[in-house]
């Protein structure tokens, strides 16, 4: 038996989407399949695989060094893999073991911008067949499953805001290698700021119209493109999908746009704020409600003269209560804390409002209104989709358990005496740990394992010498 067969991996429809995707590969002359798996930080990792030998791989998956489970942002390793239980008191990952990618065929693309290759997102498991836990993709499936046992689906549309530029010199010199290297020197498409400026986004046209036409054959359900408000800034949305196709899509359409881009002399950018004069900070709003399995419908539609369904305000609550501790998910950056700032479109307190961009959560509809929804302006677009979207379902889901009531709107967020959002990184690390339910929901080992590698990334930053204290003291003292 293939070790799909063997711990019993694939339900019906995937084992008829595996077939249906050989199929194409012979029709359609493929030639080579990406295997890929998301990281812990939603970065794709993967292997190429010939056609001749995709069967096989789909049967008994695709072997990679289980040290890509312990790197953090830099793609240095964390955790002394070499020692006994590697660091984590897992004898499955000491010595860097193989761990094994496991195709989901039901994710099966072929990719409009590359030669005759197909791309397929996986699972990752260990050798004796059990998931590994760390696997981001895997604690959002358990998410939902737990909140399909409450009776409902989870549906997320994404809004998404990044940065595209000019590619000036890729910086590929042998002294620009390191970890990392030296980013790219880039230069804009657009100067600022003109939020919805048709000229202005005729300057991003070209850009965009190769993003648009190397997106098109993935089946993504793209709704717009816009000219955001700072230079060389655009948004991107997408339609409402459920939970783990709508992870999956944010994770393909990252990777694709900065594959896309990049061919043309583009360098695209998720990172929420560069550090380039003049540019404005980057979200991602995720839109999200309930459906009821029951019939379908949106369970978040209120009666008359109410801002959301009694099940919508108690999900708000629980967003509300868990915010400070699902920071450090969807924002993962040190980077991403510089974007919380007053008067800024972005939240800074732990607030929510009726379609106030002001807000930290926007609630948008009403009464019969099939898209009543709530908007989370928390994200930072750099941030882990799996995590982001699991941290919404187990906050929602106390908030439901335990009746929480949100309270009031407010008018004026950026006046509110309500709590702030955390500072930096390494505050949001803190309120994480003791977020009770969060941890409880996610997984002890796994919030351990998050925040070390966390932890590591804030210690390197913390190591450095900034630009702001060279100006500050080189010549003061």
């Amino acid at each position: 038996m293939s070790f799909v067969e063997r711990h019993g991996l694939w339900n019906e429809s995937q084992r008829t989407a595996a077939r249906a995707m050989l199929d194409e590969i012979a029709r359609r002359g493929i030639e080579a399949v990406r295997f890929s798996f998301p990281d812990l930080h939603g970065i794709l990792r993967s292997k190429t695989v010939a056609a001749a030998h995709v069967e096989a791989a789909l049967a008994d998956g695709v072997g990679f060094p289980s040290s890509l489970l312990a790197k953090d942002t830099a793609n240095r390793t964390v955790f002394p893999v070499f020692t006994a239980g590697a660091g984590l008191d897992r004898p499955e990952l000491q010595g860097a073991a193989d761990a094994l990618m496991v195709a989901d065929p039901l994710t099966w693309r072929v990719l409009p911008w590359t030669h005759a290759t197909g791309w397929v997102l996986c699972d990752v498991y260990f050798a004796d067949g059990r998931p590994v836990p760390f696997a981001a993709r895997e604690l959002l499936k358990r998410a939902l499953a737990r909140l399909e046992g409450e009776g409902y689906v989870y549906l997320a549309g994404l809004e998404i805001e990044f940065h595209i530029f000019r590619l000036l010199d890729a910086r590929l010199a042998p002294q620009d290698a390191g970890q990392p290297g030296t980013p790219p020197e880039v230069g804009l498409l657009s100067s600022g700021y003109q939020l919805l400026a048709e000229t202005r986004y005729d300057l991003l046209e070209p850009a965009l119209e190769l993003l648009r036409r190397g997106l098109a054959g993935l089946g993504l359900p793209l709704r717009s493109f816009e000219c955001e408000y700072g230079p060389s800034q655009v948004e991107v949305t997408l339609g409402a999908l459920p939970g783990l196709a709508c992870a999956d899509a944010m994770t393909l359409f990252r990777s694709a746009a900065k594959q896309v881009l990049r061919r043309h002399g583009y360098h695209a950018t998720f990172m929420c704020r560069p550090k380039l004069p003049n540019v404005m900070s980057s979200g991602w709003h995720l839109h999200q409600s309930l459906a009821r399995k029951s019939d379908g419908a949106n369970a978040f539609v209120p009666a008359d003269g109410e801002p959301l369904s009694p099940v919508g305000m108690r999900f708000l609550g629980g967003l509300l209560a868990h915010a400070r501790g699902y920071a450090a998910l969807a924002a993962p950056t040190i980077n991403g804390y510089k974007r919380y700032r007053p008067l800024s479109l972005a939240p800074d307190h732990v607030v929510w409002g009726r379609d106030n961009r002001g807000a930290l959560l926007r609630v948008l509809g009403g009464p019969g209104d099939s898209r009543s929804r709530i908007e989370n302006r928390i994200g930072e677009p750099a941030a882990n989709p799996y995590l982001y979207l699991a941290s919404q379902i187990y906050a929602g889901l106390d908030g439901l358990a335990r009746d929480l009531d949100p309270g009031p709107p407010e008018a004026a967020p950026y006046d509110s005496q309500a709590p702030r959002l955390p500072r930096t990184l390494e505050e949001a690390i803190g309120e994480l740990r003791r977020d009770t339910v969060l941890c409880a929901a996610l997984g002890a080992e796994f919030v351990d394992y998050y925040c070390r590698v966390k932890d590591a990334e804030v210690a390197r930053f913390n190591l450095e010498v900034s630009d702001w204290e060279q100006r500050e003291y080189f010549e003061l003292f």
